[in-house]
């Protein structure tokens, strides 16, 4: 059995701070780094490029809406054509740093509200979509599975990678429930990484009403910005790898 560990990185701006990239750097196979619209400027982007690359950590692009006072988790009505030519614009941003660092971006997986959005939203997941098309349709794109954004991903001839979630608490549909609501995180680190056990071997956990939901991942995402992210994550790892299960990146 072999599964990817992912976070999302370089959520920083200017002076502002936000998790411990490095320590992160050192537990997942995989870097979400932000682009500069939710979070992230060039300084943090250069460095967490150049990080992964010496922790062999594969580079992702963390798209989102243009929305830096809300850490991008506030739906924005955008146009169709003004998402798909924002999403290019990341994506290019990041590719930079990425080449500079000796390496290159290898998937690219949306943030916050536009990542809900998408689960739904035909149209919005359809502008993502035509970006991978226009930009690099053989980037691999991550995302929740039964979303609009995969299925149509999937249709145009993307490689879709599933996508689960360590410490986020999950609806009977298999989506997750609003941040908004207390139940939203889970909070127990050895809570967490049994969960995380399960999913990685085909077994059930435990959705917020109770029920049993099987989820089947290529990739767990482990937060960055919760209280005492690096040890849950450390925890989630520990933990897949007594399983037997191996770590490697879906697209190194």
């Amino acid at each position: 059995m072999t599964i990817d560990l992912n976070s999302d990185l370089a959520e920083g701006f200017g002076r502002w701070t936000l998790g411990d990239d490095d320590a992160l750097l050192d537990v997942v196979t995989s870097a979400n780094v932000a682009c500069g619209f939710h979070a992230g400027d060039p300084t943090i982007m250069r460095r967490v490029c150049d990080q992964a690359v010496a922790s062999d950590v594969a580079i992702g692009a963390q798209v989102g809406y243009p929305d830096l006072a809300g850490f991008g988790r506030r739906f924005i009505d955008i146009e169709a054509e003004a998402l798909t030519q924002a999403v290019i614009y990341q994506i290019g941003a990041l590719e930079a740093f990425a080449q500079v660092a000796g390496s290159r971006v290898t998937y690219v997986k949306p943030h916050g509200a536009l990542y809900n959005a998408i689960v739904h939203h035909e149209e919005q997941a359809a502008a993502v979509v035509q970006a991978l098309l226009d930009y690099d349709a053989t980037l691999p794109v991550l995302g929740l599975p039964g979303s609009a954004w995969l299925r149509q991903a999937e249709e145009a001839g993307l490689r879709v990678v599933h996508e689960a979630f360590a410490d986020r608490a999950y609806t009977p549909e298999g989506t997750l429930v609003s941040r908004r609501l207390p139940e939203a995180l889970l909070h127990d680190p050895q809570e967490i990484a049994g969960r995380c056990v399960a999913m990685a071997t085909g077994q059930p956990v435990t959705d917020v009403s109770g029920g049993s939901l099987t989820l089947v991942p290529d990739s767990i995402c482990v937060h960055g910005d919760t209280p005492g992210a690096v040890d849950i994550a450390r925890g989630v790892r520990q933990a897949l790898t007594d399983a037997g299960v191996d770590l490697a990146p879906f697209a190194p």
